[in-house]
C-alpha cells in the first residue's frame, strides 16, 4: 500500500510541476478566490454560502478580468480493503486489497460561457469499468428581478441528472459521501432519484430564489434513447437492457433557507419526481411501472468562524412503486415501497482537517423478484466515518494551482440486504487521493 501511495504522490507532483492547478481550478480562476471560499474543507463539492450563490447566479460571477476558457482535470486514486474477500469482482481485480491509480479521471468545463450563461460540464473515464462517459452537467442562466416586491433571482437550467442543479449537499448527486470506492460492497436497493437517472435523462427547468428565503424549481426530464445513451457512454454494460421511460418525468424542488445570525445558517426543503417506465425496455406486456419519489431534507452550517466550520445534512426519501409491468414480466408484487434515510455531520478545522460521521438506513417491502437479494428484503443500515485532509486550496497555499484531498473512510454495516448475520463481512476501509489541477493555462488568483 505504501508503494501505491508513493506512486500516486509522485504522479500528482509531476502533473502539476509544469502546469498550474486549483480545485475546481476553473471556478477559482474565474472568481479569483481560493477553494476555501466556496467549499467546506477547501475542496468540493460541499458548498459554503459563497459557493451556493455562485451556482444560483449561473456560474458567471468573476473578478472582472478576462480569462481563457476554463478547463480542469481531477484524478481519483484509491485502495479498498473489505472485511471478507469478494470473489467474482471481475478481470483485473483481486478478491481483496484492491488498489487503483486511476479509479476515475474527469475533465471539466466550468464557469462563464457568456456574460449571462454559465456551465458545469463533466466527462469522466471510469478506470474500473474502462469506460468513458458523459457525467454531471448543469448549464444555466439567471437574472435579478423583483418578485412580489422582493429582490429575487430567477433562472433556467438544462441538466442531465435530477438534483445535479441543487444548491445543497443534502440531495443525492452532491450528497455525502462525496467520493467512494468502486469495488466496496454496496446495498442492492436504491430509489430512482438516488442516482438511478444520472446521465440517463436531460431536463429543462426554471427556478427562483425570493428574498434569499424561498427557493422553488420545476424541471421536466426526458429519457435518452438507447442510441443517445450508448453515444454518451452511459448505456448498460453488464446489467442487461436499461429501463425505458415513457413521456416526461416531472421534478420539483422547494426550500426555505436563512442565516439566523452571522453564525448560523439553515435550510429545510422537499423534492421529488414521478416516472412511468418499461422495465428493461420490455413493452411486451403493454403495461408500465409507475415510480413516485418524495423527499424532505435539512441543512445546518455554523459559519461564524472561518477556522471552525460545522455542517450537518439530513435526507429522507420515500419511494412508492406501482409495478403493473414488472408483476407480469418478472413476478414481482403489485406494489412496493422503499425508504432511505441519511444524516451526516462534519467539522472542518481551518479548512484542512475534516472528520465526518454519517448514519444511513434503507427499509422497504419484501420482494425477492424486485430487489434481487437473497433474503428478499432491501433493508440495510450502517455508519460511515471519514477523516479528510486538504493541504492546499487556501489563500496562503504555497501551491495555489494544485489541490488534493486525502481521505480515509470506514463503512460498518449492522444489516446488509436484509440480513444481520454476516453483515459485518461487508465492512470496508477505503483510502483515497483526489487531486485537481488545470493543465491548459495558468493564471495567478487574487487573494
Amino acid at each position: 500500500m505504501m508503494l501505491f501511495i508513493k506512486r500516486v504522490l509522485l504522479l500528482s507532483v509531476a502533473l502539476c510541476a509544469t502546469q498550474a492547478a486549483h480545485a475546481i481550478p476553473a471556478f477559482a480562476q474565474q472568481t479569483g478566490q481560493a477553494c476555501e471560499e466556496c467549499h467546506v474543507g477547501a475542496f468540493g463539492p460541499q458548498l459554503k454560502p459563497y459557493g451556493r450563490d455562485f451556482k444560483l447566479y449561473g456560474y458567471v460571477s468573476s473578478d472582472g478580468e478576462r480569462h481563457l476558457p476554463r478547463v480542469a482535470i481531477t484524478l481519483q486514486s484509491g485502495f479498498t480493503r473489505t472485511a471478507e474477500d469478494q470473489p467474482g469482482l471481475g478481470p483485473g481485480f483481486a478478491p481483496n486489497n484492491n488498489a487503483s491509480l486511476a479509479q476515475q479521471v474527469s475533465l471539466y468545463y466550468g464557469g462563464r460561457i457568456t456574460p449571462t450563461i454559465g456551465a458545469f460540464i463533466q466527462t469522466t473515464y471510469d478506470g474500473e469499468a474502462r469506460q468513458l462517459f458523459w457525467d454531471n452537467t448543469d448549464i444555466r442562466s439567471s437574472r435579478e428581478v423583483k418578485l412580489l416586491g422582493y429582490d429575487s433571482v430567477v433562472g433556467v437550467t438544462f441538466n442531465n441528472s435530477p438534483t445535479v442543479q441543487d444548491l445543497w449537499n443534502s440531495t443525492p448527486v452532491w450528497g455525502y459521501p462525496y467520493n467512494g470506492s468502486a469495488v466496496a460492497p454496496a446495498p442492492a436497493a436504491a430509489s430512482l432519484i438516488d442516482g438511478g437517472l444520472g446521465a440517463q435523462v436531460v431536463g429543462l427547468g426554471a427556478y427562483a430564489m425570493v428574498n434569499s428565503w424561498i427557493y422553488a424549481e420545476a424541471t421536466a426530464y426526458q429519457g435518452l434513447s438507447a442510441r443517445a445513451r450508448n453515444a454518451a457512454g452511459v448505456g448498460p454494460q453488464q446489467g442487461g437492457p436499461a429501463d425505458v421511460y415513457d413521456g416526461l418525468l416531472p421534478y420539483y424542488r422547494v426550500a426555505v433557507q436563512h442565516e439566523l445570525t452571522e453564525s448560523h445558517y439553515f435550510e429545510f426543503g422537499a423534492f421529488g419526481i414521478s416516472a412511468d417506465r418499461f422495465p428493461a425496455g420490455d413493452r411486451s406486456s403493454g403495461m408500465l411501472d409507475h415510480v413516485r419519489d418524495r423527499a424532505i431534507d435539512a441543512n445546518y452550517q455554523f459559519i461564524g468562524n472561518p477556522d471552525h466550520f460545522v455542517s450537518a445534512h439530513a435526507t429522507l426519501i420515500d419511494e412508492d412503486l406501482t409495478l403493473d409491468a414488472s408483476r407480469v414480466l418478472n413476478g414481482t408484487q403489485a406494489r412496493g415501497n422503499l425508504r432511505t434515510a441519511r444524516a451526516d455531520i462534519s467539522y472542518s478545522f481551518r479548512n484542512r482537517w475534516t472528520p465526518t460521521v454519517q448514519i444511513f438506513e434503507t427499509t422497504g417491502s419484501p420482494d425477492a423478484a424486485l430487489w434481487g437479494t437473497a433474503s428478499g428484503s432491501p433493508n440495510s443500515r450502517g455508519v460511515l466515518t471519514e477523516l479528510a485532509y486538504v493541504p492546499f486550496g487556501h489563500g496562503d497555499a504555497n501551491w495555489p494551482w494544485f489541490n488534493v484531498r486525502f481521505s480515509l473512510q470506514f463503512t460498518a454495516y449492522s444489516r446488509f440486504d436484509g440480513s444481520t448475520a454476516g453483515a459485518s463481512g461487508h465492512n470496508s476501509l477505503y483510502f483515497s487521493i483526489w487531486s485537481a489541477f488545470a493543465p491548459f493555462y495558468a493564471f495567478e488568483p487574487h487573494h
